[in-house]
Formats: C-alpha cells, structure tokens, sequence
C-alpha cells in the first residue's frame, strides 16, 4: 500500500513539474533571464530613483528586489508572446514582420509595464517614492534598448539551435547514405576465385592428399576470414596479413612460383588499420591483369611508405585478353570504399612497366569520415 502511494506521489510531481514547464523560444530563455533580470533592475532603478536608490540599504534591497520579481513576471510574459507569434509567423520570409510586432509589442508592454510599476511605489508610499517624467522617460528608453537587443539575441539564438540542429540532421544522413554505400561496396566472395580453388583442390586430392588437406584448411580461413569481415569497416594491418598469408597459399599452389609476394612491414605498422580485404583486391587484380609464368613472374612488393603509408607494387606484363571485362570493378569499389572513408587510394601506372598503389593507413577509428 506504501508503495502504492509513493507511485501516485511521484507521478503526481511529475505532473505538477509538466505543468510548469513554460514554453521556450530557443531553449535558452531562462539562462538569459536568470543573467539579465538583476543587471536590467538596477540600472532601470538606478535611472528612476536617481541618488535616492543608494542612500538607504534596505530601500535598495526592497526596490531591487520588487522590480527582479517584476521583470522576472514581465520576462516569462514576452517569452509566452514571443512563442506564440513564432508559431503564427513561422516562415522565413515573415522573419521581419515577426520581429517588428515582437519588438513593438514588447515596447508597449515595456512602457505600461514600468509605468504601473513605479506608480505603485508612489502609491505605496514607502520612502517617500515619487513619480517624475523624466526619470521614466531615462528608464524607459534604457529599457526599450534592453528589448530590441534581448529579441535580436533570442532570435539569434534560437536561429543557431535550428541551424546546429539542422546540421546535426545533414551529418547524420550524410553518414548514413555513406554508410549504405560503404556497404553497397563490401567485398564479394569471387565465383572465378573460387572456381578455380576447387579446380586447385579437385587436382590436389588426385596428386597429394596431404597437400589437399593443407589446402582446404587454408581455403577454409580464406572465406571465413570474407565472412568474418564482411560487417567490418576496418581490420588491423596485421590481421589483414594473417589473412593474406592464407590467401597466398591458395594462389601458390595454382601459379606456383609464377606469383612472388614480397613483405617489408615493420611491427609498428602492423598496428595501423586498413579496409578488409585491401590487399586481396588489389593482388587479384594484378594477377587478373597480368601474365603469370615461371619465366616472367608477376613480382607484388608490400612495403611501408615515407609517409607511414602502405606502398603496394607490380610489375606490368598485361594479357592480351582478360578473363571479364570488368577486371578493374573490384579495385574501383576498393578506391571508391576509401573516398568514403575520407582516405583517397593513389593508383600511378606512369611508371611504365610497373603499377604503384599508395594504400593511407589509420592509426585510429576517429580518422575516418564515418
């Protein structure tokens, strides 16, 4: 029954905090309150009052602090008005027509606002208070300013909100359709690829059934490695050469020394990220392009750059008819992935007879775009 009842007091709070929650213009408006109401009092009462406002601490504290309380009231007052008129004028092109019937409005109320207020400390009587023109008329204008800057500030403000929010929503979708793209792009298992592995292993089980049980294990790490990996947007160097090492195997026993793949990777290196299955696209394609015999070798170098980038080479010794016609598909989604990623590939084929692949490396997740 306690608990009954203390669920029914806290929902009851609940609501009660809901209904006292003022509509806000931008979101800021009871931090600007908070910090213009006191300011606000004390040079309008300082205009108004003259020297009599400091020549007696207690009508100091009494007159600064009726007047907080009424601005405070006038305050959330305009923020209703103010609210109200963004939701009748809510289009850019009434921007200005919203802006000059909150200021004008706002000057009139500031006018009655101060003129009732001081007529009431003349009413009361309490020190001896008596209304003058010409005090209002210094207050009034004090107070006029304060208004057009504090509507310029809140309209500003709230413009900002909107525009940070509106960023914040572009940012998100730009990631998003990035993102769709990046996946769009994930490396697919290639059915010539593996064609020819189970022609490999078909020929190998005749030949060497110990060799053709190596050869299925590492065909097995392979394609467990592209499935593995296929939801993933970066692997470590070194996990991607594990993986390569692999990848090689299969390859050696289909070209034999007709293929070499060279390595000068240092330990640190190996730390930095990259793409999965960067450098199965690029061997691939060099492989898919190029004559590979044990006469004329397809030569691949993977070396560290002087940029701490990956530098990936071969040797240029094309076939004069590919096996698809669409070769250079898999390196231009490799190409694209990296855009994506805010990471351009460089591809130089100036060199003549060799192909230069510049590869960046991240050393963390934050550097790239998404």
């Amino acid at each position: 029954m306690a608990t009954d009842e203390k669920a029914i007091s806290i929902k009851h709070s609940n609501l009660y905090a809901m209904k006292l929650q003022l509509p806000q213009y931008n979101g800021k408006d009871n931090l600007v309150m908070v910090l213009v109401v006191l300011p606000v009092a004390l040079i309008v009462n300082s205009l108004f009052f003259g020297t009599q406002y400091f020549r007696s601490g207690a009508f100091f504290l009494y007159a600064t602090s009726v007047t907080c309380l009424g601005f405070t009231i006038f305050f959330i007052a305009c923020g209703l008005i103010a609210v109200s008129l963004k939701k009748h004028y809510p289009h850019e092109r009434q921007l200005i027509k919203r802006i000059s019937i909150v200021i004008a409005t706002f000057l009139l109320m500031s006018g009655l606002f101060m003129y009732f207020l001081f007529k009431g400390y003349e009413a009361v009587g309490f020190f001896g208070v008596k209304f003058h023109e010409t005090g209002f008329i210094w207050s009034y204008f004090a107070m006029g300013i304060t208004n057009i800057f504090l509507t310029l500030l809140m309209e500003g403000i709230a413009r900002y909100r909107d525009w940070k929010a509106s960023m914040q929503e572009t940012e998100k979708i730009n990631a998003a359709y990035k993102q769709s793209q990046l996946n769009g792009l994930k490396s697919q298992v290639n059915p010539h690829f593996l064609f020819n592995s189970l022609n490999s292993l078909s020929s190998l089980i005749q030949e060497d059934e110990e060799k053709a049980e190596k050869f299925l294990d590492e065909m097995s790490k392979v394609y467990r490695y592209m499935l593995r990996n296929e939801e993933e947007q970066l692997v470590t160097l070194e996990t991607e050469l594990k993986f390569l090492s692999a990848y090689l195997h299969l390859l050696t026993a289909r070209y034999g020394n007709g293929l070499q793949v060279k390595f000068d990777i240092t330990e640190t290196q190996k730390n930095t990220l990259l793409a999965p299955l960067t450098l199965q696209v690029i061997i691939e394609n060099a492989f898919t392009q190029n004559i590979i015999s044990k006469a004329s070798p397809l030569v691949v170098e993977i070396t560290e750059g002087e940029n701490g980038n990956l530098i990936v080479k071969n040797n240029i010794q094309p076939k004069a008819v590919t096996d698809t016609l669409d070769f250079e598909a898999g390196l231009d989604n490799l190409v694209k992935k990296y855009e994506l990623l805010g990471k351009p590939i460089i591809i130089n084929d100036n060199h003549g007879a060799q192909r230069i692949i510049n590869i960046p490396l991240i050393t963390n997740k934050e550097e790239a775009m998404i």
